[in-house]
């Protein structure tokens, strides 16, 4: 809620300045949508409204005829239904990710901003006096800090985490792990519209499931290395279809995986039959797979504070999927953690 209402608020602060948040960021308010096929599915988005509502945020249920209103180009049946987020906002990752550092690029003049790329840390710089972290040394550089060493590197989070603290006596775990996700980008489907971002039910539930490393789980019924296929549907901004989504245990493997996309594909097809009269093969030029990986976290939720027996270190990882959505109120809480400003979310479910 916190993050929704920074980037609501510097969506607003750009238009101000005579920039539009839909070109600069791919801002636009959608609201979305938690789509069930069956009875129980309702009976658990029921409860999920209750959830959202108690917590303050605006949300109802659809029945089927309700939804079908929202979204036709859904077919669901007659036992269909939604949870429905009139207030969720749309970003495009690319273009935000691109506003925001080209923005951090104006404090470089001033001396507060600088890049260091394909240049890893290799250790933690710390007083001998007090055991604070100074800074960090790099392949090429030895970089020093005033007020704080912040460790938000992603899925790398875990493995950087225990090279650094392996020469150390603090024992610390961080089981940052990456989860491997497709999305497939189709052009020329405008005439396919939707009118919310979409996602089933069952995608809340992979988002906190427990994957064993070993080769299967009894408790998932999923093999470590087998995809779990849960339909998201969205329209960019350019009018393209974007859908997923998968998640897999594979390490950091990025490799394409046809066999994934045709699932994603036949999934979406579930839900959107118009999709079975199209070839996804001869979609191959209009279309684009795009492979990424999410910091998975085993309790589905981020660490975001101060690293114990390091004084001014701190973390900020394991955001799953949700990492470009939380960073701003992920941002605000780790900046008042270092100046040790009032919080505006209780950062204790969180702490490392």
């Amino acid at each position: 809620m916190r993050s929704h209402q920074l980037w609501e608020a510097l969506a607003e602060s750009i238009r101000i300045e005579g920039v539009d948040p839909l070109s600069a960021l791919g801002w636009k308010k959608t609201g979305s949508l938690l789509v069930g096929r069956t009875a129980d599915d309702c009976s658990v988005l029921r409860k999920k409204v209750e959830q959202l509502v108690d917590a303050g945020l605006g949300a109802e249920f659809l029945s089927s005829d309700d939804l079908l209103a929202e979204e036709p180009a859904l077919k669901l049946g007659e036992e269909c239904g939604a949870a429905f987020m009139p207030d969720d906002c749309q970003l495009d990752a690319r273009r935000a990710v691109a506003f925001i550092e080209k923005a951090n690029r104006y404090f470089a003049a001033e001396g507060r901003y600088a890049e260091f790329y394909n240049e890893p840390v290799t250790s933690l710089l710390r007083s001998e006096s007090s055991g604070d972290v100074d800074g960090v040394q790099t392949s090429k550089n030895t970089l020093y800090c005033k007020k704080a060493v912040v460790i938000a590197a992603g899925c790398w989070s875990g493995s950087l985490m225990h090279n650094l603290m392996q020469n150390s006596e603090i024992e610390l775990d961080l089981p940052v792990r990456p989860r491997k996700g497709h999305l497939l980008v189709l052009e020329n489907f405008k005439s396919f519209n939707l009118n919310h971002g979409l996602m089933e039910v069952g995608y809340v539930n992979h988002e906190s499931a427990i994957v064993s490393s070993t080769s299967s789980d009894s408790s998932t019924g999923h093999d470590a290395n087998t995809a779990s296929i849960s339909m998201t549907a969205t329209m960019d901004m350019s009018g393209r279809l974007v859908l997923g989504s998968s998640r897999q245990l594979m390490g950091f493997n990025t490799e394409i995986d046809e066999s994934i996309i045709n699932r994603i594909w036949g999934r979406a097809s579930e839900f959107f039959p118009a999709l079975k009269e199209v070839s996804l093969n001869n979609s191959s030029k209009s279309r684009e797979v795009r492979v990424g990986l999410r910091p998975y976290m085993p309790s589905g939720k981020p660490v975001i504070g101060p690293v114990p027996g390091l004084s001014k270190a701190f973390l900020a990882a394991g955001h799953e999927g949700e990492g470009l959505s939380l960073a701003l109120g992920t941002a605000e809480m780790i900046v008042n953690m270092v100046l040790e400003n009032p919080q505006n979310v209780n950062p204790a479910p969180f702490s490392v």
